[in-house]
């Protein structure tokens, strides 16, 4: 299962508040590419696919594939502001290997 922090539900529903018309939820997913080979992929959506697992934080509708499942089960979503800047955080067990950039991962 993927958890989402406080804190990023928080964001996610501030971000979303802010969209018109209003999307339904969030969709997380694993996409190819990358120096590393994958990469995470989150993006608004107005309604789940066929075979996605939906989970709900807070009233927040979050949307999975069963592909990008594989890959992020125990993963946590967070938010982070610091001096570097701000943006999401994926703390995942399944991840074998890094780049330098750290929006890529091996798995």
């Amino acid at each position: 299962m993927v958890t989402l922090t406080n804190t990023a539900i928080g964001k996610v529903k501030e971000i979303l508040d802010s969209q018109e018309p209003k999307p339904e939820g969030l969709r997380i997913s694993v996409v190819g590419g990358g120096c590393s080979g994958f990469s995470y992929s989150m993006a608004f959506e107005n309604a789940p696919g066929m075979l996605d697992k939906t989970y709900s934080f807070e009233g927040l509708k979050v949307f999975i594939d069963q592909a990008s499942l594989l890959y992020l089960d125990g993963a946590e979503v967070d938010y982070v502001e610091s001096l570097e800047g701000s943006g999401f955080k994926f703390s995942n067990p399944n991840v074998k290997s890094t780049c330098g950039c750290g929006s890529s991962f091996s798995a």
